[in-house]
């Protein structure tokens, strides 16, 4: 089925511009950088998290494409762990030395609607820069949760651009595998 959707461009490029989200009085967090390159792994949050939200373009990838793509300089994944289950996670994609990109973002159907969202966004900001970046973006669109776009605004990034374009989605959502929901 053909769907307008509207693509939005954010940046965050400066420190003062964070309006920082944590969730507090939880023991059971824990942010872990993914340090060895694992397509398992990748493929198991990009579908976990992007399921709901027509993330397809890379279901069909190779294991071999999926190794590729995690070991290509200047990409680097965390993934956020309640009570030591993956809740969540966010790849950093360095294009320059201080310009990055939050690639993928995002929590696991199980854990939305915990407060977790501000306070991964603002852990993928806070590591951009702690790595270099001056420039730290992302893109979200229409068709992703209904509450991204006000998170990414929240912490104070900006838009600097927007896109709208049809795109050819499947009937259903794909969900994290078949028969999921």
């Amino acid at each position: 089925m053909q769907i307008e959707v509207t693509t939005y461009y954010l940046e965050i490029t400066d420190r003062t511009q964070l309006r920082p989200k944590r969730v507090t009085g939880r023991s059971d967090l824990a942010l872990i950088e993914a340090q060895i390159p694992l397509p398992e792994l990748n493929r198991f949050l990009y579908t976990a998290v992007g399921g709901d939200w027509f993330w397809t373009a890379r279901i069909g990838w190779s294991y071999d494409k999926w190794q590729q793509w995690l070991t290509q300089p200047g990409l680097r994944t965390w993934v956020l762990y309640v009570a030591g289950t993956p809740a969540g996670y966010f790849e950093l994609r360095a294009h320059t030395a201080t310009d990055i990109e939050i690639e993928h973002f995002g929590l696991i159907p199980r854990f939305v609607g915990e407060g977790l969202g501000g306070h991964l966004l603002t852990e993928a900001i806070e590591t951009a820069w702690a790595i270099g970046g001056q420039r730290v973006w992302l893109h979200t669109c229409t068709q992703d949760h209904p509450n991204a776009l006000n998170n990414y605004q929240a912490r104070g990034m900006r838009l600097f651009k927007e896109e709208i374009r049809s795109h050819e989605f499947p009937e259903q959502r794909p969900g994290p595998w078949p028969g999921a929901r």
